[in-house]
């Protein structure tokens, strides 16, 4: 069933030269982890004439989590910075320095005085909800090895698949417009969560691509 289609403009790495549209499909069960699995494909929009009004939907799927509520993808540019985990310890005990965010927003810095760390992880480090490109979130694993084992580049983030698009510690996040009028979820759902997805429990799906060969083997994470 699809998840998502993205256009290459919106993707920030080169797609295949004869593809300037990605879609992302996934089977709604859990496979050997307790995710969907998913499967990409590159196309031209050129190619696409029989435009379907609505999806087809499963007959069957495991969880009504992994059924996407219909939802208008519209990136906008954010500027985000490396896990803590990935960062070197010099960086790691400057982030820790609270001499160094006094500077800041006297309210939104009180919150975190006691574990300025937090402050960077949750206001500064990789944005929530779903997006193309960006860091990778770790947790709750540490890094791992993103090798292509067709071409040894270390594969990059693609796609964020999100639980939520913000939570109660990452709500600075929040656009603009949506703090002035917000837009409404399925019933039942927490704000922010406006696909009705849920993966392992509020974590996210982050699909890793080959940024030289988009056509090699990709990966999924769950964190």
């Amino acid at each position: 069933m699809s998840v998502a289609q993205l256009y290459a403009r919106d993707i920030p790495f080169p797609c295949p030269p004869d593809a300037d549209l990605l879609q992302v499909l996934w089977c709604p069960f859990d496979h050997e982890m307790a995710h969907p699995k998913t499967a990409l494909f590159w196309r031209s929009s050129a190619t696409v004439t029989d435009v379907l009004d609505a999806p087809p939907e499963p007959p069957i799927v495991q969880s009504a989590s992994y059924l996407p509520e219909p939802c208008l993808f519209s990136p906008e540019q954010v500027t985000e910075f490396p896990n803590p985990s990935e960062l070197s310890q010099d960086l790691q005990d400057q982030l820790d320095d609270m001499s160094r965010w006094e500077t800041i927003d006297p309210a939104r810095y009180d919150a975190y005085a006691d574990d300025p760390g937090e402050l960077y992880l949750n206001n500064l480090c990789h944005a929530p909800g779903w997006k193309t490109g960006g860091w990778t979130r770790w947790s709750p694993t540490d890094p791992v090895d993103r090798s292509c084992p067709e071409c040894g580049i270390e594969r990059v983030p693609l796609l964020t698949i999100a639980s939520s698009e913000w939570d109660g510690g990452s709500e600075t996040w929040i656009p603009d417009e949506e703090r002035a009028n917000p837009a409404p979820v399925p019933l039942g759902t927490q704000a922010g969560d406006f696909t009705g997805i849920d993966i392992t429990g509020g974590n996210n799906l982050q699909l890793h691509v080959c940024p030289a060969f988009p056509d090699h083997p990709h990966i999924e994470l769950v964190q």
